[in-house]
């Protein structure tokens, strides 16, 4: 049968790669790289890269795919994502079909790790239920970019006692902080959302490009640096075509760190 191996490749630098990911490299037959247009080339440039240090297996070849443009949400944020995941869904169908032999081996290097907020487990198990092609599936950890984050910032993510809720900038400016949330970790924004927050007190803790030599961070109050992350941000896209950046929120007057 199949081996497909989902190897999480960490949140920019290739020094996050794991003594385990660099082993499933090298046990797979074909890397499989992802292309998100030239606008993000740099994210499958540093899948290359990482391929290149890491991959001794003389055997081992690559093949890149496209990955098709998400739609706008319409007429709805789920249906939106389904229809995308559906796409990717017959890509990786044929891929794997055609890219692996019987009883070969194949690899998603996944930015991060698969299991926080990264869709490739949910699309594999769409093709395995569509019964086209049979696989084992092992997955790999990676260092993901929350804890990049608060490596970067040099802070715990949690605070004494407390709990810490993972949302996305969509939710944030729907729902805003959650009353029971010691310290709140926002992903997948593109708006910022923590400039909807009323309390202008939160502590935030913002990073771009974590562990790559284009890394930004910002920290302090939102009504202090909201308006200049704002401005950092756009700067930034405008500037690489393309951004990734995650933050942490905490209301003050919380449990201390010690």
């Amino acid at each position: 049968m199949r081996k497909l191996l989902v190897i999480g490749i960490g949140a920019g630098n290739p020094d996050h790669m794991t003594v385990q990911a660099i082993s499933g490299l090298n046990r797979a037959d074909v890397l499989f790289i992802p292309d998100k247009g030239e606008k993000k080339n740099d994210l499958a440039g540093l899948r290359r890269q990482i391929c290149d240090r890491f991959v001794t297996n003389p055997k081992s070849r690559r093949v890149e795919f496209d990955v098709p443009v998400r739609a706008e949400p319409a007429p709805s944020y789920r249906s939106t994502v389904d229809d995308w995941h559906e796409a990717i869904a017959a890509i990786y169908e044929s891929l794997i079909r055609d890219e692996i032999a019987e009883d070969g081996c194949g690899a998603f290097l996944i930015w991060g790790d698969p299991s926080l907020y990264d869709s490739a487990l949910r699309i594999l198990e769409r093709v395995r239920q569509r019964g086209n092609v049979a696989f084992e599936l092992e997955v790999i950890p990676g260092i993901t970019a929350v804890q990049a984050l608060a490596a970067s910032h040099k802070t715990a993510l949690n605070r004494i006692g407390d709990s810490i809720l993972i949302t996305t900038g969509r939710r944030l400016a729907e729902e805003g902080l959650a009353g029971n949330a010691g310290s709140t970790v926002v992903m997948l924004d593109g708006k910022c959302a923590f400039n909807t927050l009323d309390d202008k007190d939160v502590v935030i803790h913002w990073g771009a490009y974590l562990g790559t030599p284009d890394e930004i961070i910002i920290s302090g109050r939102v009504g202090d640096v909201g308006a200049r992350i704002e401005q950092t941000r756009e700067e930034a896209r405008r500037q690489k075509g393309w951004i990734m950046d995650t933050y942490l929120l905490r209301k003050p007057g919380g449990p201390e760190d010690i």
